[in-house]
């Protein structure tokens, strides 16, 4: 069995300032973000209706607030709401660690709306155009859960190949390495389909659809080799929170790609 290499979770000391590594993968995120979404505007069918790289940084801009507050009252609401809702002024105590990414993902839809509306576009033409550009930075922040050594697996047969002890635990039991699994789904494999589906252009509004199927698949599926968080245990079913929460994506996504298809289809 392997057991997790304890990384510092330190990458840097400025004498008082400490950078954490897992600061360092939303900042690898925010700029792979940047590079992939200034390539997309460059596409010619993007290029045609006036989308250029000043707009990328503004999205982007919108997009960060959105993670960071939708991220934390996700976690708050979604996870601990009995806690939080006695204990407000924790809410904002963001250095306690907490972020919710279903959270964040309603964070960032509700910040691309006040973007479009700003911008005179539809919703889903802002959408379209960065959905492709998100899960890299998925990938990145589930590698800085790895290297944190949080949000461990299950545990997994002794004689996995990749099996792995996590210190934190404090249970010496061998456990799927279940960040590697979501960065590697949600973010990598994801990012594969999304960017060869959307190199050509697409009715507006499916490439958004084909990205919430897409996560909420990948993550249902991750969820099963994910040891869930200690005060909800399973639910329903048997199903992980996060389980339940991928679920609804998965069905919102398919009915917004199949609106889109059918609109697409009707004649002018």
């Amino acid at each position: 069995m392997l057991v997790h290499p304890q990384f510092d979770p330190i990458a840097l000391r400025l004498g008082p300032l400490a950078i954490h590594w897992y600061g360092v993968t939303y900042l690898i995120a925010f700029g792979l973000f940047l590079w992939l979404a200034s390539r997309r505007v460059r596409m010619p069918q993007h290029a045609a209706v006036g989308w250029t790289r000043q707009d990328v940084d503004d999205v982007l801009f919108y997009g960060v607030l959105g993670v960071v507050v939708g991220g934390r009252l996700g976690y708050c609401f979604f996870y601990k709401p009995d806690y939080y809702l006695h204990h407000l002024a924790e809410v904002f105590a963001v250095w306690k660690g907490g972020m919710s990414f279903h959270g964040g993902l309603l964070g960032v839809l509700f910040a691309l709306w006040v973007f479009g509306r700003k911008r005179s576009r539809s919703f889903f033409q802002v959408s379209d155009l960065i959905a492709p550009c998100v899960p890299t930075g998925i990938m990145a922040v589930r590698l800085g859960n790895f290297i944190n050594g949080e949000l461990w697996g299950r545990q997994a047969p002794p004689d996995l190949p990749w099996a792995m002890i996590f210190p934190q635990a404090n249970d010496g039991l061998a456990r799927h390495p279940s960040q590697l699994y979501q960065a590697a789904g949600e973010g990598l494999l994801l990012f594969v389909i999304l960017w060869l589906y959307a190199r050509k252009p697409r009715a507006t509004g499916q490439i958004s659809g084909v990205f919430m199927m897409g996560y909420g698949a990948f993550r249902f599926i991750a969820e099963y080799f994910r040891e869930p968080d200690d005060f909800l245990g399973l639910r329903a079913l048997n199903w992980s929170q996060g389980q339940w929460l991928s679920l609804p994506m998965v069905l919102v996504g398919l009915g917004i790609f199949v609106w889109a298809t059918r609109r697409n289809e009707r004649p002018a």
